[in-house]
């Protein structure tokens, strides 16, 4: 079963004034992402400049499309892919 994990890190430094609608319209689209059982782990980092979403049965080249789709992408700072193999 392949996963593909992201590291997303926003620029909190330069965040626009209406982040809080940014944030709650990132919070919709990965709700439905879970509801269609295509994120396996999302985490949250303490330090509150980005997360860490884990991804299951899709390959990175859709991940890639599908993180495009997010509102915080806009105001990434950096973002990295790594594909893995769950090992059970």
């Amino acid at each position: 079963m392949n996963r593909v994990q992201v590291i997303l890190t926003i620029d909190t430094e330069n965040l626009p004034k209406n982040f809080q609608d940014i944030l709650k319209q990132e919070q919709e689209i990965v709700a439905q992402w879970k509801e269609e059982g295509i994120i396996d782990h999302l985490f949250l980092r303490q330090t509150k400049n980005g997360a860490i979403v884990i991804f299951k049965n899709i390959e990175e080249a859709k991940v890639k499309e599908l993180m495009e789709i997010l509102p915080l992408y806009k105001l990434k700072k950096s973002v990295e892919y790594f594909s893995l193999i769950k090992e059970y």
